[in-house]
């Protein structure tokens, strides 16, 4: 398999966005085709977790499909293997979002935003979040990338 690039593991979480895939699916969908991983499942696993876990401004999607990616690639295949190595990922992950962008929070990144409600999406489209969303699909996919790399190491 031909290495693939952060910025291209990026690019195609963007894509996947543009595309019409949620925040969640996108970068689940992006790191594990960069993986070489495939299955019917990805991306409805992910869905519940978009926009702010089902709507309910929790955790960021963005963020969540990271995890899920840090999992897919780093996490147990077995009930005996140890939880340390994903545990540790997956912290290094939430540490370097919340770093980049002050929280994880879906309601706080989107400056209050209650994507649950009509007018929460309409705040949603007239202050442009998709874009901010777009960004936050695109950074979560390449840190997700970068912890993986590290790991492997």
């Amino acid at each position: 398999m031909a290495e693939i690039s952060h910025d291209e593991v990026r690019h195609s979480a963007e894509d996947l966005w543009d595309s019409g895939f949620y925040c969640a699916e996108s970068v689940l969908l992006a790191v594990t085709r960069a993986e070489g991983i495939q299955s019917p499942l990805l991306p409805a696993v992910a869905s519940a977790f978009c926009s702010g876990q089902a709507r309910t401004c929790g955790p960021c999607g963005a963020l969540s499909g990271a995890l899920m990616a840090v999992g897919a690639v780093l996490g147990r295949r077995s009930e005996k293997d140890a939880m340390d190595a994903v545990y540790v990922a997956g912290g290094q992950l939430i540490e370097r979002f919340e770093g980049e962008f002050g929280s994880r929070d879906c309601r706080t990144l989107l400056d209050g935003c209650d994507l649950g409600t009509p007018g929460g999406q309409v705040m949603f489209r007239e202050r442009g979040f998709m874009a901010r969303c777009r960004n936050f699909t695109g950074r979560a996919a390449d840190m997700a990338r970068e912890i993986i790399d590290e790991h492997r190491r």
